[in-house]
């Protein structure tokens, strides 16, 4: 019989700032209410970039153009389980904001200030919502060509 090979969970997620303010949404997740940066699953068939565009979209109504590829991130919540997590963090800036309902689960898209963002830490999702402000603060990330096209 076949050994399962273990499959990282791969997500995308967006960072803009505006004003010293950064975008994260407001969500209820298992009955908690947390803070993460706009966030979500790779679909199939899907390049990082246009998961990117689609899961800000849905969870703030605006329209993101990512500017750079800010970081990639390895993620375990339960150190004992398997399920690991895999994120590509994209900077960005944003276009009009649409009409429309949020993503379920989705409260509202708030902007923060970086106190605001420390002062909430115990609502984070995970730790990677400071961790990827303070890289986002720290540099430009890398230029978007750094992913392949070819193999998009």
């Amino acid at each position: 019989m076949a050994e399962a090979v273990w499959k990282p969970r791969t997500t995308v997620a967006a960072l803009c700032e505006r004003d010293g303010k950064f975008l994260l949404v407001k969500e209820s997740v298992n009955g908690d209410i947390v803070y993460n940066q706009p966030a979500g699953h790779l679909d199939p068939d899907e390049t990082l970039l246009q998961a990117v565009v689609r899961e800000t979209l849905e969870e703030t109504r605006y329209r993101f153009k990512p500017t750079a590829l800010q970081g990639i991130y390895r993620f375990k919540p339960d150190p004992a389980a398997s399920k690991t997590y895999i994120r590509f963090l994209f900077r960005g800036e944003l276009g009009e904001r649409l009409d429309g309902p949020l993503d379920a689960g989705i409260i509202a898209a708030e902007w923060l200030s970086y106190e605001q963002v420390c002062a909430c830490r115990a609502r984070h999702r995970s730790p990677m919502v400071l961790q990827c402000i303070d890289d986002f603060i720290k540099g430009p990330g890398y230029p978007l060509d750094i992913i392949s096209q070819d193999f998009a």
